[in-house]
């Protein structure tokens, strides 16, 4: 029986954000790291990283550091350059302040169509 694995919704997305930028930043994660990053309780990262192990996203190893796998790489750092990109759209083209900018563009990056995304980055200049 072939097992089809849902897309993720918009929590799950920011969560694999978060475990790849403090990755970066840190060089490891934790839960504890990701609740205190996102100021959400031990509980629900708890949850949801089951969720997110169970979907093959990510590896929990026995020391309790947490490991994007090849998919949750793939899809944090596809999160992470629509966050990144939109961003600078928003606050670089259209004069919007870098925080809302900021905070609109992690609302936008869970629903954006791929090609609208692709227009947007093609007006970007590097």
């Amino acid at each position: 029986m072939e097992v089809i694995k849902m897309s993720l919704l918009e929590s799950g997305e920011n969560y694999l954000e978060t475990i790849l930028v403090l990755t970066k930043r840190n060089g490891s994660v934790r839960s504890i790291d990701i609740a205190e990053e996102i100021n959400f309780t031990k509980a629900s990262v708890s949850r949801a990283m089951s969720i997110l192990k169970r979907d093959n996203y990510i590896i929990m190893e026995p020391d309790g550091r947490i490991l994007l796998t090849k998919d949750g790489q793939k899809k944090a750092a596809a999160v992470y350059d629509r966050h990144v990109t939109l961003t600078r759209f928003i606050n670089e083209l259209l004069g919007v302040d870098e925080k809302i900018a900021e905070k609109d563009a992690c609302r936008i990056e869970h629903i954006i169509s791929p090609e609208t995304f692709a227009g947007i980055k093609g007006m970007l200049k590097d």
